[in-house]
């Protein structure tokens, strides 16, 4: 995989620097070969300071093209989630594991395919740095690649889930990404999913403020 054949992002981290720095350098980075076929980097959304960090996996096909994240359908369901757990927005900084799309081609449409190990532990020191300098007092990872991104090991959502893990670099919680409700819309089990996710942010949020 050419992936592996990368030295990941670290050369391309501005070793010091704010949120704005971070954001001005990711476009340039070539710590894997995913930026080749992506439109472009799509960094973050939110400032320092924000108590909680999400962590999702990529971005999708929308974000890709207009380069913020969680700005799709997932994305629609977050903000829903949020909203229902009453945190507001300047408590949030949204971000994802792996900052370019990885897709296959189907006819016209680029089909989501899920990133890598390499993809993940090449990208790792963005993650690393957004971390170091919004400095959350919780992270949340969305969905299992998130996880893993952060804790450094796989994990099995439904095994910790909800669970705040004490971590070296602060505490932790694993819930499911929003994108798995979506296969849900329409069939049983959506309200039942939604209010978990609406509980584990709202944990979470808690947690934050302490």
């Amino acid at each position: 995989m050419a992936g592996t054949e990368r030295p990941g992002a670290q050369e391309w981290v501005p070793p010091e620097g704010d949120l704005d720095a971070l954001r001005a350098a990711a476009p340039g980075c070539r710590g894997c070969e995913l930026w080749a076929d992506a439109t472009q980097v799509v960094f973050s959304a939110g400032g320092p300071g924000a108590r909680l960090m999400l962590v999702g996996e990529q971005p999708g096909d929308r974000e890709d093209r207009e380069g913020e994240p969680f700005v799709g359908p997932a994305g629609r369901v977050l903000d829903q989630a949020l909203e229902a757990a009453g945190i507001p927005a300047h408590d949030v900084y949204l971000t994802n594991a792996v900052k370019h799309f990885r897709f296959e081609d189907r006819g016209k449409r680029r089909i989501h395919k899920k990133p890598g190990t390499a993809h993940i532990t090449a990208c790792h020191p963005w993650l690393a740095a957004e971390r170091a300098v919004v400095r959350p007092a919780v992270v949340v990872c969305l969905g299992a690649t998130a996880a893993r991104a952060v804790l450094g090991r796989p994990v099995k959502v439904g095994e910790v889930r909800g669970e705040l893990l004490s971590e070296d670099g602060g505490p932790v919680l694993v819930t499911t990404h929003p994108s798995a409700l979506l296969r849900l819309r329409g069939r049983g089990g959506w309200d039942a999913a939604f209010a978990e996710l609406v509980a584990d942010l709202r944990a979470a949020h808690r947690a934050a403020a302490g």
